[in-house]
């Protein structure tokens, strides 16, 4: 049932249904929301939520060792009930006094771990005081049980499939024109432009699982340059008109890539593979329509491509490159400001603009000493 539904509808929406089947004999629950754990930052953070009302938390994210009582359950691997929020949140835990403040008076929080691993919370909440007795808590296992099947299944097939096309490109090349640390880079910047973007959108326009999809595929969006010839992928010098014709060939065979895996993985309707799909066939289309392959313009461009490109030309002239020095970062910024309703999306360029600060911590921890060794083209 869970694989089945996952390939037409969204986490979100089939967390919504779960919820709304549970209220029917628990309508007291108010909110269930699910948080996902990245080993590699130590971040947790929000990814789907069913909430009446105003959610408490939204597009937030913190890093684990900061939430003592949060760590403490994912090693333990327990639970955590909360009879009296309100009692409890005098201590000035941040987190419960959002759940006060919009009228949540009890909580249930479960980890769940996938082989072993710890991959998230799940928190059940309700306005009445004392709600989850171990009645109530033991009619929860089995709904629990079945969510973080669900958040494993998705995640596991999103990265499965990110795997699976890494493999494809690996395996095809050992060129080494895209370092590991300039696709954890522009993962990250790209995640942090899309978070800036939900934070401002006062509706849910922008969720965290979409989020999310464009952190997991971002590195992805250059797969197609596996079938551009050495002889032009790595010249050290401005491409002829013919060479650049066949350079921005790999948009096409990059879609090529994605469908046939895609449809391997049996996950070609996805919510998430369109995010994919949209990254790797519009990353090269510009704000003004001058780009390619389509020559698309504003919000005819999806808005994760129009991510993804801040976000790649950002490392892209923030790091060295066999054919140049790598920028400043007060010279790239300056770079996207001009070019901020031309070639990028102004508010893309805002959300960056307006992070630097994470974003010069996201160069510090993942920072490279490799050179690039991709061809010149018009585009930097």
């Amino acid at each position: 049932m869970i694989e089945t539904l996952s390939n037409t509808v969204s986490v979100q929406n089939q967390l919504q249904e779960i919820h709304a089947s549970l209220k029917l004999e628990r309508p007291e629950i108010g909110r269930i929301a699910v948080a996902i754990y990245d080993e590699q930052t130590d971040i947790l953070k929000t990814f789907v939520h069913s909430t009446d009302g105003e959610a408490p938390f939204s597009h937030y994210e913190a890093r684990l060792n900061q939430v003592p009582s949060l760590r403490d359950l994912a090693l333990s691997h327990d639970v955590r009930v909360i009879d009296d929020l309100q009692i409890d949140g005098v201590s000035g835990s941040l987190h419960i006094l959002r759940l006060v403040q919009t009228g949540y008076r009890s909580s249930y929080t479960i980890p769940f771990y996938d082989h072993g691993r710890f991959f998230g919370f799940m928190f059940f909440d309700s306005s009445v005081v004392g709600y989850f007795s171990e009645a109530v808590v033991r009619h929860l296992e089995l709904h629990a049980h079945l969510i973080s099947l669900l958040i494993i299944n998705e995640v596991s097939r999103v990265t499965a499939l990110r795997s699976a096309i890494d493999v494809a490109r690996a395996m095809s090349h050992s060129r080494n024109e895209e370092t590991g640390a300039h696709l954890d880079r522009m993962a990250r910047y790209a995640r942090l432009i899309a978070k800036a973007l939900a934070d401002r959108d006062p509706g849910d326009a922008i969720d965290d699982e979409f989020v999310e999809y464009v952190f997991l595929y971002a590195p992805l969006h250059d797969v197609g340059k596996i079938a551009i010839p050495d002889q032009i992928l790595l010249k050290p010098k401005k491409l002829s008109d013919d060479e650049f014709t066949i350079m921005k060939s790999h948009v096409s065979a990059g879609m090529g890539i994605v469908e046939s895996i895609a449809t391997g993985f049996n996950v070609g309707s996805g919510q998430h593979v369109e995010v994919l799909r949209n990254i790797v066939r519009y990353h090269h289309e510009a704000y003004d329509g001058s780009g390619y392959l389509e020559g698309r313009a504003g919000a005819g461009i999806p808005l994760e491509a129009r991510i993804v490109t801040v976000a790649d030309v950002f490392d892209a002239l923030t790091t060295e490159r066999c054919y140049k020095p790598a920028w400043t970062n007060d010279r790239a910024f300056d770079f996207l400001r001009d070019q901020a309703g031309r070639r990028f999306d102004p508010d893309c360029v805002d959300a960056m603009l307006g992070n630097r600060r994470r974003a010069e911590h996201i160069q510090t921890q993942f920072r490279s000493n490799n050179r690039f060794h991709e061809a010149y083209t018009e585009e930097l």
